[in-house]
């Protein structure tokens, strides 16, 4: 992501205060607990994670809610506003994470061993730029998890107000491909909005 983003930097500082509810609202706090509780996506607390774009945190602390706290926990968002809801939520968990406020691409916290990332890289202005960034952040074998828009007629709406990309899976997992990752499993939300707009994906850092 590069500065021509300060302008939905400054949308997001506007929209924090009703952005975790709104997040739960529309089910995508349940989606996130569903995409992390299949059994082979759950991970114990000896692990470092990083949540990339992490708006109010609700896709960290889907993780902490399934996995517990792991071993440490970054937050990154250029919206410090975002930040500072994420935090406030984690800490309700007892969990105090390091907030880093910039944006992808930007940040350069030691490699994890787990990346999550929802909804970013559609914002980002080349999507295989982004993956390699997110790749980046992980150590050799770290997990990537992933939430990308998907073709549907919702996100032609949403479109409207944030002039967002959407992914076909053949184009998403052949970009994860190419940036440097093996796509271990692709997940279906089930329902309510986030089965219309959105696909999970695990995915391996192979390099």
């Amino acid at each position: 992501m590069t500065d021509t983003s300060a302008p939905l930097n400054s949308r997001y500082d506007v929209a924090a205060p009703r952005w975790g509810d709104k997040m739960r609202t529309l089910g995508y706090y349940d989606g996130y607990l569903g995409f992390l509780s299949a059994p082979e996506n759950q991970s114990g607390p000896d692990v470092s994670v990083t949540d990339v774009g992490c708006g109010t945190a609700s896709f960290a602390e889907a993780w902490v809610a399934i996995n517990g706290a792991p071993a440490s926990l970054t937050l990154i968002d250029p919206s410090r506003a975002m930040l500072e809801r994420g935090l406030a939520a984690l800490q309700c968990r007892d969990v105090e994470p390091g907030l880093i406020q910039a944006l992808l691409g930007q940040a350069a916290p030691r490699p994890s061993d787990v990346v999550m990332a929802a909804h970013v890289i559609e914002h980002c202005p080349d999507p295989l730029t982004a993956l390699r960034q997110l790749r980046d952040l992980l150590r050799p074998g770290g997990r990537l998890y992933l939430v990308v828009s998907k073709p549907h007629w919702c996100n032609s709406i949403i479109w409207l107000q944030w002039r967002h990309r959407t992914f076909r899976q053949d184009e998403i997992t052949a970009l994860l491909g190419d940036a440097g990752f093996h796509t271990d499993r692709v997940y279906a939300f089930p329902s309510g909005p986030p089965s219309r707009t959105s696909r999970g994906i695990v995915a391996t850092r192979t390099g």
